[in-house]
């Protein structure tokens, strides 16, 4: 098949289905109809004369020759968008927990501005897995709970120290100096990291405390701000609360321990020479030692 006669829209259609295991989510992503999904790939299996999906009532699974097609099809469009960004670089685009956006990030950003008024910084709000080519990701800041993707290249920034905080009138209240005494307090957990509490009693050799929240919230955030209006404890990286600790906004009436996770910068291997990607890095690692190494 000459490459000037390659459907490239049913192409693109057809391996958007199989990625994503949905005709309906394929048409979201590349905003177009459910029809016009299915439209395209009936074109490719007609053309081929072969099926490219089995269709069951709430799914479609790719045949052994679809699954062989969209393996090298999704490859081929990453190697394509990288030649892309590399002809025509976009903005560098850093992502982020809304968390450490909101609490770490942004309190920050003016001076970063500042120093660096050339780079054009634009935010991504996510906290687990992403697509460092089919989402534009320049640098994502995660912790080791999760997995750098494939061309992603992975380091430690810090080791993560984990602590129960709340209100300085809510700590002196209950008289909370040692372990046993939470126990009598309000347990607020986070939706986001269930097994924080667990994880900081087996870090302070403890395992034997049970912690089990009276409340949960969504999103660290959310627990964070509670805690500070006096609802509970929270169980806090200090990363996210060391700006308010220092305010008075909040303590650590037990202070912090080192965590079973730490927090990493992921790069995007493509991107890894540009002049803004490696001055952002530089300073995103800057400010994090400088934090990391102050009591």
């Amino acid at each position: 098949m000459p490459i000037t006669h390659l459907p490239l829209n049913a192409l693109r259609a057809f391996e958007a289905a199989a990625r994503l295991g949905s005709m309906n989510a394929a048409a979201t992503e590349l905003g177009v109809t459910h029809g016009a999904v299915s439209r395209h790939v009936k074109a490719l299996e007609e053309r081929f004369g072969l099926p490219l999906f089995e269709r069951h009532p709430r799914a479609i699974v790719p045949t052994r020759e679809g699954a062989q097609l969209a393996s090298e099809l999704a490859e081929a469009f990453d190697r394509m968008q990288i030649a892309v960004s590399r002809v025509q670089p976009g903005p560098l685009t850093l992502s982020c927990s809304s968390t450490v956006m909101m609490r770490w990030l942004i309190p920050r950003l003016e001076k970063f501005k500042r120093a660096n008024q050339a780079i054009e910084l634009r935010l991504n709000i996510n906290y687990d897995n992403v697509d460092f080519i089919r989402e534009e990701i320049s640098l994502a800041i995660r912790t080791s709970i999760y997995r750098a993707p494939a061309g992603a290249v992975a380091e430690t920034l810090i080791h993560e120290e984990i602590g129960p905080v709340c209100h300085p009138d809510y700590a002196d209240r209950l008289g909370l100096s040692k372990p046993d005494d939470l126990l009598r307090a309000r347990i607020l957990g986070s939706a986001t990291r269930p097994q924080a509490w667990t994880d900081w009693a087996a870090a302070l050799g403890r395992p034997e405390l049970r912690m089990t929240p009276n409340e949960v919230y969504a999103h660290f955030y959310l627990v964070i701000q509670a805690a500070a209006c006096g609802l509970g404890l929270a169980l806090a990286p200090r990363l996210l609360v060391d700006d308010e600790i220092r305010s008075g906004h909040l303590v650590a009436p037990l202070g912090f321990v080192a965590g079973p996770y730490e927090l990493q910068l992921w790069i995007a291997d493509h991107l890894r020479g540009r002049v803004d990607v490696r001055t952002t890095a530089n300073w995103i690692r800057a400010e994090m030692r400088a934090m990391s190494a102050t009591p």
